[in-house]
């Protein structure tokens, strides 16, 4: 078996593993809170007895060890696609979709170990993987269903670049660092604002949205790196750091949305539902920007391999 097609079945085989992780998460909040049985009476008869129902005790750490199995797999497909390819697997859609969902497993894994370190609230922390594993799973499935995996050779713009691998790089790791604070926003938003708390196993709305804040925080100086590493390649590819290419202008778009939001979160103490959409709008135009614009809006970073 050669180098590829070993990485192609790990994939498969992290992709199976996330299945299992998102369908474990999604189940940590949803598992029924009624439980029934039957019980004798006195009289002989039987009738039925509803108790509350417990999320199985080992359900959580299931969940959390299904994640951390399929980030192992996941690293090693990219390591050994690296091998076969002999560059970084960041050169067209399936090797970056494939990337930004293993950066998106990776910032929750990291995530949920700091929230396990710190203690508090713990155990509903944990069902923010409900919100953030399936943003994982939908990229792996895309990836499977539309983009061609095998390798091939690098167009003059992409060979030999450090700064536009070091460019690529960051700006996955931003992407999938900012998916946590969707989940945290969807979260939120599920849970009525930062007094409600409709759910019970769900973290509380305020707990949600300071969670969804740590992950801008990680992910806009990441976001602006990338988009500083790109305008350096772009003058070393083009000749000019900026020209409003469709991808440069939706990088542009998406790094207004979340400074907007850290604005107004953390110099004007603007909270609250609105707040929430605002997380939920940025990762909506990192989507239009990392598909719509990759695969249908032609320009000069039109170098998806579909």
């Amino acid at each position: 078996m050669d180098a590829e097609t070993f990485a192609h079945n790990v994939f498969l085989v992290g992709f199976a593993l996330t299945a299992i992780a998102s369908v474990a998460y999604a189940a940590l909040p949803l598992w029924p809170r009624v439980a029934y049985g039957t019980a004798a009476t006195d009289s002989g008869t039987t009738v039925t007895v509803a108790a509350p129902g417990q999320t199985p005790i080992w359900l959580g750490p299931a969940a959390t060890a299904s994640a951390w199995l399929a980030l192992a797999a996941l690293t090693t497909s990219l390591v050994a696609r690296w091998i076969a390819g002999g560059r970084p697997p960041l050169s067209n859609m399936w090797e970056f979709t494939v990337a930004f969902g293993w950066g998106v497993i990776l910032f929750y894994v990291l995530f949920e170990l700091r929230a396990r370190w710190e203690g508090e609230g713990w155990p509903s922390a944990r069902t923010v993987g409900a919100f953030v594993l399936p943003v994982a799973l939908g990229m792996f499935a895309v990836s499977l269903a539309f983009f061609p995996s095998e390798l091939s050779s690098l167009l003059p713009a992409l060979q030999a670049n450090r700064i536009l691998g070091a460019h690529v790089t960051t700006m996955v790791l931003s992407y999938a660092a900012l998916s946590v604070s969707f989940g945290a926003a969807v979260g939120y938003l599920i849970q009525g604002g930062g007094e409600g708390k409709r759910f019970a196993r769900l973290p509380s709305g305020e707990r949600l949205e300071e969670i969804a804040n740590r992950s801008v925080l990680v992910g806009f100086p990441l976001l602006t790196l990338g988009v500083t590493l790109g305008a350096f390649w772009a003058y070393s590819a083009w000749g000019r750091y900026w020209g409003w290419d469709p991808k440069e202008t939706s990088a542009l778009v998406i790094w207004l949305v979340y400074a907007a939001y850290l604005h107004a979160r953390n110099l004007r103490g603007w909270k609250g539902k609105g707040s929430a959409w605002l997380l939920v709008i940025g990762f909506g135009a990192v989507l239009f920007s990392y598909f719509a614009v990759n695969l249908w809006v032609s320009g000069l970073h039109s170098y998806s391999g579909v």
